[in-house]
């Protein structure tokens, strides 16, 4: 069931971004000062609260999914940018892998002369050959799953031309019961697709925090929210430039 009151995902989705941004300031903050950076108990605590979001966040969307799965596979929410990037409803799963070495790549350029000269940098600068090793590991099951799922789409969409959708199409009189029937069970079996694709980006996500420290997961989810937010703000900076070249 839903957490939130919402009347449709789009209001629950606008709550949950807000909030997201709230976490953002507290991630940056802790990552900021001194005191909270080095706490590991704080530092946990933190990220719960930040994975548990995600997770109320699939919640919601799996719920809205049995209500409406063409929604959420073309989600009104989303600008047209954010859309031309997702994958079955969303971000892409091996993203969060290519997110965490990105933002490591960058941090080390940033601390070089810290990591030549063997000392702790506390962020993504500093993963350790196991940890690279574990990262490489999830990588590949997540590759291997995402392209399963990417199979299984492709089956449900081919699935548009089955004889069933073929003899609908040709007959004169439309039969609304009869094509509400066929369509239900074209959108059950995209639901049951969403379900693997949102189940798996969750399961990656969780998967790199589980391999990083308290203090390695502060900076993956802040890049990861900056990434998700940033990317919807670029959308709607795009849509209202075109929309006064329009009116021009």
């Amino acid at each position: 069931m839903p957490t939130h009151n919402a009347s449709n995902f789009q209001d629950f989705y606008q709550r949950w971004t807000a909030q997201q941004k709230h976490h953002l300031d507290d991630l940056v903050a802790a990552s900021q000062s001194p005191q909270r950076s080095q706490n590991p108990s704080y530092l946990r605590d933190l990220v719960k609260r930040v994975v548990n979001h995600y997770e109320e966040y699939y919640r919601n969307k799996s719920h809205w999914a049995k209500q409406d799965v063409i929604r959420m596979l073309s989600p009104t929410w989303t600008t047209p940018l954010e859309q031309a990037f997702f994958w079955i409803g969303g971000w892409r799963p091996t993203m969060a892998i290519h997110l965490l070495y990105s933002k490591s790549g960058l941090q080390l350029q940033e601390r070089i002369a810290d990591v030549a000269m063997g000392l702790a940098t506390g962020d993504l600068a500093d993963l350790n050959a196991s940890q690279i090793d574990q990262v490489d590991k999830l990588q590949r099951r997540t590759t291997v799953e995402e392209r399963e799922i990417s199979e299984k789409m492709a089956k449900q969409q081919g699935n548009m031309a089955d004889s069933d959708m073929v003899e609908l199409a040709h007959e004169l009189d439309d039969n609304g019961e009869k094509v509400e029937l066929v369509l239900r069970q074209k959108e059950e079996g995209l639901e049951r697709v969403l379900r693997r694709a949102d189940e798996l980006r969750l399961r990656t996500l969780k998967g790199v925090i589980n391999i990083l420290t308290p203090s390695q997961s502060l900076h993956f989810l802040v890049a990861a929210a900056e990434l998700h937010l940033r990317l919807h703000d670029w959308g709607k900076e795009r849509e209202t430039k075109d929309r006064d070249m329009s009116t021009d």
